[in-house]
């Protein structure tokens, strides 16, 4: 009898212990959202496996507008999920072709839905590969627009802009494009 009070006794602390916790947690998980302490699928640290699209940009010098305004319209943690997406990214100097009233213009609060629109029409949801487009291909845009492929002596393009480079992405491919994709 006295085992099997000092077991009851001992089990009731436990569960104590654990419901206080969980309450614990749960107080530090609200105040984590209230001021968004949280970070969604981009802030996994994972050196070892490839890298996914947004990576691939981060990693390359020649990408730091693009993902300047990927961080401002806040589709980091969307383009960081599982997939897959194929990226057409344009190149510092495909944005220096914009003028830059309009693309400081872009970057501004108020104007984040534009931004977001435009980044969404460089998005296909789908692994996308050179060997797969056919020349005369529309391919509809995460923003519900399509960019048509022409292939020329060989040489993709979509919407007039050249596929410079494929990177292969652990949820997807990035296209390198010489130019930015207007909807």
């Amino acid at each position: 009898m006295k085992k099997l009070m000092t077991l009851s006794i001992f089990m009731f602390a436990v569960a104590l212990y654990s419901c206080d916790n969980t309450t614990e947690s749960a107080a530090v998980k609200t105040e984590e959202v209230q001021t968004g302490a949280i970070a969604g699928q981009s802030a996994v640290q994972d050196d070892v496996s490839a890298k996914d699209v947004v990576k691939v940009a981060v990693s390359s010098p020649d990408h730091t507008t693009l993902v300047a305004a990927i961080k401002q319209a806040s589709l980091v943690d969307a383009l960081s999920n599982a997939g897959p997406f194929t990226v057409f990214a344009p190149t510092n100097a495909a944005f220096s072709k914009v003028p830059e009233a309009t693309l400081n213009d872009l970057m501004k609060d108020e104007n984040k839905e534009k931004l977001v629109d435009i980044l969404q029409y460089h998005v296909y949801v789908g692994k996308l590969t050179t060997e797969l487009m056919a020349d005369g291909q529309n391919i509809n845009q995460v923003n519900g627009g399509n960019i048509k492929v022409k292939i020329v002596d060989g040489k993709i393009t979509v919407n007039g802009a050249n596929i410079i480079a494929s990177i292969p992405a652990s949820n997807g491919i990035v296209h390198v494009i010489d130019g930015v994709l207007l909807p």
